[in-house]
């Protein structure tokens, strides 16, 4: 899907911005970027726009009927929400299901050939974020079905995030103001996210692939390199799509927030969730953590519902027993954190400590994360320790060539926030000028990769 966002958005998005400034009034700007929208997800899938537009139809109504029937509120709510996860249940999980019940039981029922929808998982919840901020009182009804659609399929955001709320774009959808400011910015931001994504993302990608193809046969400090490779790569791609999607939006006057805040620098595993997919994590901790409780039901409660709140996060990831695990594997260090507050110690000794420590953890996780099964993770992770005794004669330099060493570079540096300051700078001219020039060499290698690689898709358009 890759190559067809991609082409779509540079065949049409000119074409989407000369529409959007002819059209003058808000409202009609709203129909050109939902058509957009609606023709965006329509290019890469078509038969299951369908899904997309029964579950904004179901959810418009459903929030009417919040509205206009107050007695049966949480009947509405409730019927409406399980409607929208099964949809999300059957493409998502079905086959998963059936083939635990097979095991489980030693029963036969045989798989259905079930293809999920892409973005399923991101546009479902926020429908469901919508649903119970109309039943919160959070939100007014949004008695416009098209400013509903334009939400939930706005197509910057669409199939791979970030989880937009809908408190957060309301007043956006009815009043937003375009200048030459934000376009100059949403432009630079969709550049650098498509730079992450082709540049460092499938670089690295290419080398994590590698390895992770050949577990059985790569030394154990190869094995490393290719776990830290794909912690690189899933960074990459993820941070650059919604860079992407935060630079488009800036565009059409949308301001969506920040999706990731340089994770790797975290110093524990509670601190890494406050900075990694942050869309998610708040969408969680909205609409699941606070309704089960919180930290207000006792501290065995607070640990019971970060445990489910983990387990559903490896769950949404995918239809796969690894990123159950992987879900429970972050939990049980949430909980731990939480347990000794060993996290919350200060000095800089006890920082290089943590930070370590939160490398080493999430690293283990995106061992669990990648791998085809939880054998093969477990077989990763012993050959990580030098435990699998292989014979490989292969070196490091088989894996890794220069434009490989020079992309792990880039990303350990950007990794880090050293260049977040330079938004700051740039009032000096030559500097101002320095960053364009190397933001359009930073196009024209994006581009030109793009158009001599193989298909590689976004990785999170799976979830």
């Amino acid at each position: 899907m890759l190559f067809s966002s991609m082409t779509f958005i540079f065949l049409f998005l000119p074409i989407v911005g000369l529409l959007y400034l002819l059209a003058k009034k808000n409202k009609f700007k709203n129909y050109v970027l939902l058509f957009t929208s609606i023709l965006f997800y329509a290019w890469g899938e078509p038969k299951y726009l369908s899904i997309m537009i029964l579950t904004i139809i179901i959810n418009y109504l459903g929030a009417v009927g919040l509205d206009k029937f107050p007695k049966h509120k949480k009947l509405i709510l409730t019927s409406t929400i399980l409607t929208d996860l099964s949809f999300l249940v059957y493409f998502k999980y079905f086959n998963f299901i059936m083939e635990n019940i097979n095991t489980l039981f030693t029963s036969d029922f045989n798989a259905i050939d079930v293809v999920m929808p892409i973005g399923i998982s991101f546009y479902t919840f926020q429908a469901i974020s919508y649903l119970v901020d109309v039943y919160r009182g959070d939100v007014k009804v949004q008695k416009d079905i098209l400013k509903l659609a334009l939400y939930i399929c706005l197509f910057p955001q669409l199939i791979a995030g970030p989880i937009v709320q809908y408190a957060d774009v309301d007043t956006q959808i009815d009043e937003r103001e375009e200048n030459f400011d934000k376009v100059v910015y949403g432009v630079k931001r969709f550049i650098f996210g498509l730079a992450k994504k082709v540049l460092i993302a499938n670089t690295l990608g290419a080398v994590a692939d590698k390895v992770f193809a050949d577990i059985y046969n790569v030394q154990t400090s190869v094995a490393w390199i290719g776990a830290i490779a794909y912690s690189f790569q899933l960074f990459y791609d993820f941070s650059g799509y919604s860079d992407m999607a935060i630079g488009l939006g800036s565009i059409f006057g949308f301001k969506f927030l920040e999706n990731f805040n340089y994770p790797y620098i975290s110093k524990s595993i509670t601190e890494f969730w406050r900075r990694w997919h942050i869309s998610l994590s708040s969408w969680f901790k909205n609409y699941l953590y606070i309704p089960l409780g919180g930290n207000r039901k006792g501290v065995k409660r607070t640990y019971f519902n970060l445990f489910i709140v983990f387990l559903a996060t490896g769950i949404w990831h995918g239809a796969s027993w690894n990123f159950i695990v992987w879900g429970l594997w972050h939990g049980m260090f949430n909980i731990i954190e939480k347990l000794t507050n060993w996290h919350k110690k200060e000095g800089k000794k006890i920082a290089v400590i943590q930070h370590i420590y939160t490398l080493f953890v999430v690293l283990i996780g995106w061992v669990m994360f990648r791998a085809d099964n939880l054998i093969l993770a477990k077989e990763y992770i012993k050959n990580m320790f030098g435990l699998l005794h292989n014979k490989s004669s292969f070196k490091v330099s088989y894996f890794i060539d220069n434009i490989e060493k020079i992309a792990f570079i880039a990303a350990i540096l950007c990794a880090m926030p050293i260049f977040k300051n330079f938004a700051k700078i740039q009032k000096n001219k030559w500097i101002h000028l320095a960053i364009n020039i190397w933001i359009i060499i930073l196009f024209i290698l994006s581009v030109s990769s793009i158009g001599t690689s193989t298909y590689n898709p976004f990785i999170y358009f799976r979830f």
